[in-house]
């Protein structure tokens, strides 16, 4: 019998263990604490583990009382009142600037789902609303296990769907979140992007040059610049071209690639939420055209769930997104998401059949590069053995850096080595498990 059966009754358990996972969100002096929380019972016995420590306790028909003790001694305890698929209580915990004094904050908690039985699913979402933060309070979309595929839809940048409907604030507003079971700071998501497909016939731009990519001469030539440019998107010869053309770019048109803009996971304890417009650690309006159909972005976990968004789809982007605006439009979108446990990564990384790439975002080119390029050092170290001084060898002789993003409030530069240069040596870990 399992244990959220037993909630609603004061019958005693049977004798076998039941384990249940919980979403723990206590209240710190007003500001909201997420922590995993995976619980056994066994003849009113509780065991378990809570945000990677052990717990002990009991149960005694609807209370619960466990204790605690992290990695440093420190005792936490726990008493709250179970109703249905959530309890709620206090815990008593160490005051974090006084080791002689105790203090207590109040605390809820949610039962997770279960895994469904069966292969990894395949799941199709609409969604109905969006989000403009990248936010871990913001209530998950739909929950996904490691092994899922999500079918999904982007809208532009603008909040306009594929009718051409304003559905949105503008921004970038972002799909989801989607909440991936047992994942937890420290490790890493994979998201494997299957299948970007356009869903309408046209994207919106603008004639512009960001101010990063401007000399002072230029600089003085671009005042009129900035107007909005609308473009046709021609899905069945795959080109795009702008509709209201003439002069020399009368029979311009290019290739598209479908791109996501947007793709990342909450940011951590201490960060606010964060606008759709920025970037970090956590991913975020990251503007690298290397996001596309094919190829695997991985991200660093920082709250429990990871808690995914995506959005800002592209028909093509450009190196710097120059414009301000790729060609914005809104895309069908199919990610398969999995889990690389205990391995945490500083900042995203791309892999593509041919390459893999770390990304670097900072507020200026200099500190980006430097990102990027320890980032790549720290990946060829992990996943291939290689030492500082042969990483150095090989980023000497191999490395291509780019410029994804020059449009946001921080800048992005992309380190890159195509797998053939690295086809000799043993890989020391698998890319995902």
């Amino acid at each position: 019998m399992r244990l959220h059966a037993l909630l609603l009754c004061l019958l005693p358990l049977p004798a076998v263990a039941a384990a249940t996972d919980w979403l723990v969100v206590s209240d710190y002096w007003g500001n909201p604490v997420y922590q995993p929380l995976h619980l056994e019972e066994q003849d009113g016995k509780l065991a378990g583990i809570f945000d990677g420590d052990p717990l002990s306790g009991e149960r005694h028909g609807r209370t619960l009382r466990y204790h605690v003790t992290d990695a440093h001694g420190a005792r936490y305890t726990f008493e709250a009142r179970l109703q249905g698929d959530t309890f709620s209580g206090s815990a008593e915990v160490p005051d974090p600037n006084d080791a002689q004094r105790r203090v207590t904050h109040r605390f809820t908690a949610r039962r997770l789902p279960e895994r469904p039985a069966g292969p990894p699913r395949t799941i199709d979402y609409a969604p109905t609303s969006w989000s403009n933060e990248f936010s871990p309070h913001r209530a998950p979309a739909l929950t996904l296990w490691p092994g899922d595929t999500i079918r999904t839809k982007t809208i532009d940048s603008g909040g306009v769907d594929e009718r051409g409907v304003t559905v949105a604030l503008f921004g970038n507003p972002q799909t989801g979140p989607f909440y991936i079971a047992g994942a937890a700071p420290g490790d890493t998501l994979a998201v494997t992007i299957r299948r970007l497909q356009l869903n309408r016939d046209y994207a919106d731009s603008l004639d512009m040059i960001v101010g990063r990519a401007q000399s002072v001469r230029l600089a003085g030539r671009t005042a009129e610049l900035g107007k909005p440019v609308r473009w046709t998107l021609d899905r069945e010869r795959g080109v795009g071209y702008p509709q209201k053309a003439d002069g020399k770019l009368k029979h311009f048109e290019v290739p598209l690639r479908p791109m996501l803009g947007g793709l990342a996971v909450a940011p951590g304890f201490g960060s606010a939420p964060i606008s759709t417009g920025d970037t970090g650690s956590f991913g975020g309006n990251m503007d690298f055209n290397e996001i596309v159909e094919g190829n695997t972005v991985y991200l660093p976990v920082q709250q429990p769930g990871a808690l995914l968004y995506v959005g800002d789809a592209h028909a093509l982007q450009g190196d710097g997104e120059t414009t301000q605006y790729a060609l914005e439009t809104s895309m069908d979108v199919e990610l398969t998401v999995d889990l690389i446990r205990g391995k945490p990564i500083p900042m995203p990384r791309v892999e593509s059949p041919t390459q893999i790439m770390t990304l670097g975002q900072a507020g200026s080119l200099d500190e980006a590069l430097r990102q990027a390029t320890a980032g790549l050092v720290l990946w060829l170290q992990q996943d291939y053995g290689l030492s500082l001084s042969e990483s150095a060898q090989l980023l000497g002789t191999s490395v291509q850096y780019s410029v994804p993003n020059l449009a946001g409030r921080s800048v992005g530069v992309a380190a890159k080595i195509d797998k053939a240069r690295l086809a000799t040596l043993e890989r020391a870990t698998a890319p995902a498990s």
